[in-house]
């Protein structure tokens, strides 16, 4: 799902020569960071903090654990050159609670 979502940043990019182009929303990680809890902080409580997320899916671990995955990003730029482009991506898995298993960012 990851990929996918790099891809059509990358793609809308490439298509809009000569703008500045905005995906997603920004969000601050440092504040998520500081706010989210393993094992504690449920769905509804990243939803209220980051809105619904820009796509969902399943994480199938290397013991066949399987996690329910929702990832966030923002992206932005200018071309021709990609001048100033930044993408960040959080990515937010939750176990069969609800509650956020583990979480990892990008940017």
């Amino acid at each position: 799902m990851t990929r996918i979502s790099m891809s059509i940043v990358i793609a809308c990019l490439a298509l809009t020569a000569c703008s500045t182009l905005q995906l997603g929303h920004d969000f601050d990680i440092q504040t998520f960071a500081s706010q989210v809890v393993n094992g504690e902080s449920s769905r509804s409580e990243v939803k209220d903090w980051l809105g619904t997320p820009d796509s969902t899916g399943i994480a199938v671990h290397a013991d066949g654990k399987r996690s329910e995955k929702w990832t966030y990003y923002y992206g932005y730029g200018t071309l021709p050159g990609l001048k100033n482009a930044s993408i960040k991506l959080l990515e937010v898995e939750f176990d069969e609670q609800g509650r956020v298993y583990s979480y990892s960012w990008s940017q």
